[in-house]
This record gives C-alpha cells, structure tokens and sequence, in this order.
C-alpha cells in the first residue's frame, strides 16, 4: 500500500552535515508514525529518530542535538537532518512508515562518516 524510497546517505568527513530524504507513495493515511533506523557492520537495527502520530517526536540519546527529523508534506517526503557526524554514525539508515498495523520500510542508504 506504501513504498517508501530513502536516498541521500554517501560520505562525510567527522563533523560534518548531510541530509537523509525518504520519499513515500502510495495510500498514505492521515494517522502514522514515521522515523528513521540505522544498522552499523556488528549491531542489531537501533531507531534513530521517529515522529509519532500524536505529534510527538523522539531520539536517540547518541543522535540527541544532532539528528532531526522533519516532512515537506507536499512531496510526501520525511528527512533526517544530521549534523556534527560522528564516525560511529556510520550506518546504513532506514526510513520508516508506520500505519495502522502496517509498518513499511526503505530500502537503505549508506552513511559513512571518516576521517
């Protein structure tokens, strides 16, 4: 019902910025929940940042100050805005949709912060 298709990631140098956009199609309801996940080489899935559909927003400790999370609703689009990248922010990042019971995810985008 929704296809979600995040881009953006590529490399960064420690301390620099880059923004994560995820474009989503399809029938998208008013009430959803929607965020980000990230997977590093060696660690389980860890959310980074998600929006609520009560309008509540939350983060990471690790990403808190740094990452934020934002739409431009005419384009259905969500992006996570991150700054003061670290090298362990190396991840491949998800963009998430949740609606209803149904929860639809991103392919992936790799974000490589080096120094």
């Amino acid at each position: 019902q929704v296809q979600l298709v995040d881009s953006g990631g590529g490399l960064v140098q420690p301390g620099g910025s880059l923004r994560l956009s995820c474009a989503a199609s399809g029938s998208i309801f008013s009430i959803y929940s929607m965020g980000w996940y990230r997977q590093a080489p060696g660690k389980q899935r860890e959310m980074v940042a998600m929006r609520l559909s009560t309008g509540t927003t939350s983060t990471e400790d690790s990403v808190k100050g740094r990452f934020t999370i934002s739409t431009d609703n005419a384009k259905n689009t969500m992006y996570l805005q991150m700054s003061s990248l670290k090298p362990e922010d190396t991840a491949v990042y998800y963009c998430f949709l949740s609606q209803g019971s149904h929860v639809y995810w991103g392919q992936g985008t790799q974000v490589t912060v080096s120094s």
